[in-house]
C-alpha cells in the first residue's frame, strides 16, 4: 500500500515537472517575440510623444490654429499608440485577436457607443470645437456660470482657469450645446456702470465731467472715447450710465480692473466738484386714520457711573 502511494506521488511529481518544463520551454520560445513586443510598445510611445511635440511646434506657430494644432497632435499621439498595440498583439502571435478587433470595429463601435455614450459624445464635440474654433487658447469665455481663460482642449473636456484660480473642466458636449460668449476674440469690449447724482445738481455739467474724467484714465480707448447719458430717474438720484471701450487681450487687467479704476476716478471727481451722491431715500407713509407718527422714547439708566 505504501509502495503504491509512493509510486503515485512520484508520478505526480514527474507530471508537475513535465508541465513546468513545457511552460518554460514555451516561455523561452516566446521570449524573443516578447522582447520584440516590448520594444515595439516603447518605440510606439516614443514616436507618439515625438510626433505630438513636432505637431505642437509646427501647427501652434499659427496663432489662429493653435487650439486645432494641439488637438490634432493629441489625436495623432493616441492613433500611433493604438497602432503600436496592434503590432504588439501580432508580434506575440495574437494576430487573430488583432484581426478580430479590426474586423469587429463596426459592431464594437455600436456597443461602445451605447456603453460609453458620454465619452463618444464629448470626443466628437471636441473634434468639432477644434476645427470650428469658437475660442483659442488663453481666450476668456463665458459658458453657463463659468467665466475664465481657456487653457487646453482635451479629448473629453475643456480646461478653463477662472479668475479666482479655480481649474474647471467642462465636458466638450456641454460647450458645444451651450451658448458660448467669447469675451476676448474681438479684441475690444464695451463696458458700463451707473452712478447717481442729486436732483439739485446740474445734469449736463455732471455728464461733461464724467466723460472728461473717464477719458483721462489710462487704458481707456481714445479712438472711441467714453461718454455718459441719463439712464434713469430714480427715487432719490438721477442715474447716469457711463460707457467706455477697453482692449481685452488681458481681460482681467484690461477690463475688470480698468472698470474699477474709472469708477473710483469718476466718484472722486464728482465729490471734489461738489456734486451730491445721495443714498436711497426711504419714504414713510401715513394712512388716513393716522394723524402723526407715534414715537416712544426709552431712557437708559447709566449703570456703573
Amino acid at each position: 500500500m505504501q509502495e503504491a502511494e509512493r509510486v503515485d506521488i512520484s508520478e505526480s511529481t514527474a507530471s508537475l515537472v513535465d508541465v513546468v518544463n513545457e511552460y518554460w520551454e514555451g516561455f523561452l520560445f516566446l521570449l524573443p517575440n516578447l522582447l520584440l513586443a516590448l520594444l515595439i510598445f516603447f518605440a510606439a510611445l516614443w514616436v507618439a510623444g515625438k510626433v505630438k511635440a513636432l505637431l505642437d511646434a509646427r501647427l501652434s506657430q499659427k496663432a489662429h490654429d493653435r487650439i486645432t494644432g494641439e488637438y490634432i497632435a493629441l489625436v495623432s499621439k493616441w492613433a500611433i499608440i493604438i497602432v503600436g498595440l496592434l503590432l504588439v498583439l501580432q508580434t506575440l502571435g495574437l494576430s487573430g485577436v488583432a484581426g478580430g478587433l479590426l474586423a469587429g470595429a463596426g459592431l464594437s463601435a455600436v456597443v461602445i457607443g451605447f456603453a460609453f455614450k458620454d465619452i463618444a459624445e464629448n470626443f466628437l464635440a471636441g473634434f468639432i470645437l477644434a476645427f470650428n474654433r469658437p475660442f483659442e487658447i488663453n481666450d476668456t469665455i463665458e459658458v453657463e456660470d463659468v467665466t475664465g481663460k481657456v487653457k487646453a482642449l482635451h479629448l473629453r473636456v475643456t480646461h478653463v482657469l477662472t479668475f479666482d484660480s479655480m481649474d474647471v473642466y467642462i465636458p466638450n458636449s456641454t460647450i458645444l450645446k451651450s451658448k458660448v460668449t467669447n469675451l476676448t476674440q474681438n479684441g475690444l469690449i464695451r463696458m458700463d456702470f451707473v452712478v447717481g447724482i442729486d436732483y439739485n445738481d446740474s445734469i449736463q455739467d455732471a455728464l461733461d465731467l464724467i466723460a472728461e474724467t473717464a477719458r483721462g484714465v489710462e487704458g481707456v480707448l481714445q479712438r472711441d472715447p467714453p461718454y455718459a447719458t441719463v439712464d434713469e430717474l430714480g427715487t432719490s438720484t438721477v442715474n447716469i450710465r457711463v460707457f467706455f471701450w477697453a482692449e481685452t487681450e488681458d481681460y482681467k487687467k484690461g477690463v475688470v480692473l480698468l472698470r474699477g479704476s474709472i469708477m473710483q476716478a469718476v466718484t472722486k471727481a464728482l465729490l471734489d466738484s461738489g456734486f451730491g451722491l445721495p443714498a436711497n431715500i426711504q419714504e414713510l407713509k401715513l394712512y388716513d386714520y393716522q394723524k402723526d407718527i407715534p414715537l416712544r422714547l426709552v431712557e437708559r439708566e447709566n449703570q456703573g457711573e
